[in-house]
């Protein structure tokens, strides 16, 4: 994996099947407002459909955070709908499917599987300026958990808008956050 925390996303433009339309999106689309990018092998498989119906259970809490997802896989729009159309866990999901054929954006966030043509299980969170805040990467068997996605997107988010403050291990929201400072060193 080549990207790293703190870093701005590269540019890419990509087609995408959202709510019955097929949309240009790009890396100006992630940007504005708090965004995940939820990479997964592809469509018509077996971990990925709990994920992303996972997700999309989860979504209106997203939205009600100001967060958007895009999921992506290196299948194509086209397929992204027939899946949608076809699969009653992939036929709830609102959020953008995003068809990356070409490879650019699985390598912009370097979790191309080389050698296959599929992204690794991986997430991204990413801030209103377009810089990565959290990265998680699982093994292929290893499917992850909208509920803690949940919960590292309130941490940034908190973290974001109370500088000089951050969130400690298995931290919820309205839950105590430490002021690191000389008084706190060899105290936790």
């Amino acid at each position: 994996m080549t990207v790293a925390i703190n870093t701005e996303i590269k540019p890419f433009t990509a087609q995408a099947f959202h709510q019955g339309e097929f949309v240009e999106v790009s890396e100006a689309s992630l940007k504005g407002q708090w965004s995940v990018v939820f990479f997964y092998p592809a469509d018509f498989t077996f971990v990925c459909p709990t994920e992303l119906g996972d997700i999309a259970d989860h979504y209106s809490e997203l939205q009600s955070m100001g967060v958007e997802v895009f999921s992506v896989s290196t299948d194509t729009h086209f397929t992204h709908k027939a899946w949608h159309d076809s699969s009653d866990t992939i036929g709830k999901i609102q959020y953008y499917m995003v068809g990356d054929q070409s490879g650019t954006i699985t390598h912009n966030f370097g979790v191309m599987r080389e050698g296959q043509g599929l992204a690794d299980r991986a997430t991204f969170i990413i801030d209103p300026q377009g810089i990565i805040q959290a990265v998680e990467v699982t093994a292929e068997g290893i499917g992850r958990n909208a509920a803690d996605l949940l919960r590292k997107l309130k941490a940034a988010q908190y973290v974001a808008a109370h500088p000089g403050e951050v969130c400690p291990a298995k931290w919820q929201e309205g839950e105590a956050t430490l002021a690191p400072s000389l008084d706190l060193v060899g105290k936790i």
